[in-house]
């Protein structure tokens, strides 16, 4: 929890300044150019106690120094010198949250039993795009492939669930039967 708040205040500052300096763009891609650089290793020595700081912020410049634009380059030198590089890959991922916040872009992750195809993705996509909640808003499908749910589809966005599946009607399904609420309880 605590990583968390630590990585959304800086995920803010640096939304900020970079809307201020108008470089949210360019910032983006920074910040997912860092997330895509991030192997398990990378986070494991940036996590590591046994590091020392210098190290890490030593590694950071190293891989990171010619590839960032100033702005990000020196707000994650503030990072380091404030000792909260192990909160790295958080930070990263609340500024991509923000990003989307600012930019009205909605995520929905379809799971299906089988694959999707691209024409399907569309129709859903235009589907959602016309409910009132996403109106005005960029919607983006992610799939991916469930075979337990065995037909149907389950779309989640945020806290909102729609489960459609086949595997969720046969419980439904399943619960009528235990109930038996179509025979008289005998007292």
């Amino acid at each position: 929890m605590q990583n968390k708040l630590i990585a959304q205040r800086y995920a803010k500052a640096l939304i900020d300044l970079a809307i201020q300096r108008n470089e949210l763009e360019k910032t983006k891609e920074d910040i997912d150019f860092i997330r895509a650089s991030m192997s398990p290793e990378l986070r494991m020595v940036m996590a590591s106690p046994v590091i020392g700081d210098k190290k890490k912020t030593e590694i950071f410049r190293t891989i990171f120094k010619e590839k960032l634009s100033p702005l990000t380059y020196s707000f994650f030198d503030l990072v380091f010198s404030k000792r909260r590089e192990w909160v790295l890959p958080e930070i990263a991922e609340e500024f991509i949250e923000k990003y989307r916040e600012i930019k009205g872009i909605e995520i929905i992750e379809i799971t299906t039993a089988v694959e999707v195809s691209d024409e399907l993705k569309t129709n859903i996509q235009k589907r959602f795009q016309n409910l009132p909640r996403f109106q005005n808003k960029t919607v983006e499908i992610r799939s991916k492939v469930d075979p337990h749910i065995l037909g149907g589809f389950i779309a989640q966005s945020h806290d909102i669930l729609f489960d459609a599946s086949i595997k969720n009607d046969l419980q439904s399904i399943g619960r009528q039967f235990i109930e038996n609420m179509y025979v008289q309880r005998i007292r």
